[in-house]
């Protein structure tokens, strides 16, 4: 499964980026996270326990995050949940005097005989899309309130 979800935001880069770079405040900053705990890692590692709902149903992963502002572009590599192995990049490219934020995921379940549909057409759309859609939502309107 690959998908992308995508967001204009009119507001700096370094506004919008730091709101995307700092995963430790996210449950803080958005609402549907329920949390977001910092794991032991090695070689200076950001590793990450996260949980978010969707709709009333809790979701929960662990993931390694790779900040690489120079590059705009935040890198996660889920290690543990029922995405484990994805791998997610947002991107911030220029866009009309404002900035296009995506998300992209890429997600190989590896299930026998069901691991594509279920990727495709239950945890991509209805969970992994529908949670990354809410958090492009919610950076925009904070990125951009403090404008």
């Amino acid at each position: 499964m690959k998908s992308r979800v995508q967001i204009h935001v009119d507001a700096p880069l370094e506004r919008i980026f730091l709101l995307a770079a700092e995963v430790e405040r996210w449950p803080e900053r958005l609402p549907h996270y329920r949390y977001v705990r910092r794991l032991p890692a090695a070689n200076g590692e950001r590793r990450f326990a996260m949980g978010a709902r969707r709709g009333p149903i809790p979701v929960r992963w662990e993931a390694i995050q790779r900040p690489l502002p120079d590059e705009r572009r935040i890198e996660f590599t889920h290690t543990g949940g029922v995405t484990r192995g994805m791998r997610v990049a947002w991107r911030f490219e220029p866009d009309d005097g404002g900035w296009e934020v995506s998300i992209d995921h890429q997600l190989d379940l590896g299930w026998p005989l069901i691991g594509g549909f279920a990727a495709e057409r239950v945890i991509g759309p209805q969970f992994i899309e529908a949670i990354a859609r809410r958090t492009l939502r919610r950076v925009k309107e904070l990125a951009e309130a403090a404008s």
